[in-house]
């Protein structure tokens, strides 16, 4: 078995190096082929692993903990964009109005659909609310260029911003449906002061200083062995990475937050250096195999029973959470955005979910006791899925399509 182990991790990571050239334009992305190949080899061959995240909670939070910063390491290395309050206009509006309506709306629908109590209906919105920078890649900016006057656009842009951000927003929610398990008193005054406040102000200092004293070090060290950025070492955005989401969680911030924010200021450093994408491609390829890695597990899970018992209200509110509560939360969120309405259009449809929304409800399970947690994660996993299914079919044509009209346009 081990032999075949070895053999079957050698093929899945070929194969994640190739499939993103082989598939092209395809209406196949990268996780609809390793899921199903996750639900075939599960189902068909004997004695492999319990995939079941119900049953590994503590595996299943630090696997998809580890692939989160990953990709939010890599998200905000990738943005070309300064940070600015007009520049990030349209992601300021998605995490502002489009984050906490669709966290309402997913809670509501919990609460009068699915019959859940009040907190697993709070923790059902807060894990579904984030969209997700790793398995979004086909709708998300590609890599940092090295033109320091380039720009994203706005479609792109938005939806990476968007994903490194509310990443890490989603874990206030989170504690607050921890906290509705408990309710002891001063709860909230807590809630307010530590896990809102305290928390995520920790997070961005964090990731601004440690981002700061590293992009100095990088790029203008007086010692030129300080100076990693000409040595091209691309395992550094690691260290970068570990050293900031650990830092930030001693002291009980949020690293997610702290990790892009890390990221963003490094490349604010020195905004044209090739270094950057040195950096980049080395943090992409983990994310790669990570991914391959988690989806796979997933439809291992699908295979053994993760969606044993579901019922056809689940189903209704998974499917409703994807096609509508996003779409026209995002529409609400951009009312009046300079975007054209075709940007519009494709940013709002767009809220991929995926391993974040895993992370999250494992990390929540952990802590607290939720009613129901079997219909949880069966939703999902079914939205996450769901999510895979859709955009994945959808977002290299959508994008062909809306970078051909852009040209168009400026022709």
């Amino acid at each position: 078995m081990a032999a075949l182990v070895y053999a079957a991790a050698g093929a899945a990571m070929l194969a994640a190096a190739l499939l993103p050239r082989l598939l092209g334009k395809a209406r196949v992305s990268m996780p609809m082929v390793f899921l199903a190949v996750g639900v075939v080899a599960f189902a068909v061959i004997g004695g492999l692993p319990d995939p079941d995240p119900f049953t590994h909670l503590d595996a299943t939070r630090h696997l998809t903990e580890l692939c989160v910063i990953v990709s939010l390491m890599g998200a905000g290395l990738a943005l070309n964009r300064p940070v600015g309050w007009r520049r990030w206009a349209t992601t300021w509006r998605l995490l502002a109005i489009t984050m906490p309506l669709s966290m309402l709306a997913v809670g509501l629908l919990g609460w009068a659909v699915l019959g859940l109590g009040a907190a697993a209906a709070a923790l059902l919105g807060a894990v579904l609310a984030p969209t997700d920078p790793v398995l979004a890649t086909e709708v998300q900016v590609a890599e940092p260029a090295d033109d320091k006057d380039q720009d994203d656009d706005e479609t792109r842009f938005a939806l990476t911003s968007e994903a490194g951000l509310n990443d890490g927003l989603a874990f206030p929610f989170t504690y607050l449906a921890i906290a509705l398990t408990t309710a002891g008193s001063g709860w909230v005054v807590h809630w307010i002061a530590v896990d809102l406040a305290w928390r995520l102000g920790i997070g961005v200092l964090f990731g601004l200083v440690i981002g700061w004293l590293l992009g100095k070090m990088f790029f203008s060290a007086r010692s030129r062995k300080f100076r990693l950025a000409e040595h091209a070492e691309g395992f550094v955005a690691l260290a970068a990475m570990f050293l900031t989401y650990g830092l930030t969680e001693l002291v009980d911030g949020y690293g997610f937050v702290a990790v892009f924010v890390c990221a963003c200021t490094i490349r604010a450093a020195e905004r044209s250096h090739g270094y950057h994408r040195v950096l980049h491609q080395y943090i992409e390829q983990t994310e790669r195999m990570l991914t391959v890695l988690i989806i796979f597990l997933l439809g291992g899970a699908v295979a053994t029973g993760l969606l044993a018992g579901v019922r056809w209200q689940e189903v209704l509110v998974a499917a409703a959470i994807l096609l509508v509560v996003r779409p026209v939360a995002g529409l609400v969120g951009l009312i009046g955005a300079r975007t054209g309405p075709r940007e519009r259009l494709v940013v709002a449809f767009f809220g991929v979910r995926g391993v974040g929304s895993v992370f999250y409800l494992a990390y929540a399970l952990s802590a607290g006791h939720f009613e129901h947690p079997e219909a949880l994660w069966r939703i999902v996993a079914m939205v996450v899925i769901g999510s895979i299914v859709v955009h994945g079919i959808t977002a290299s044509p959508s994008m062909h399509v809306l970078d051909r009209l852009r040209a168009r346009d400026a022709a």
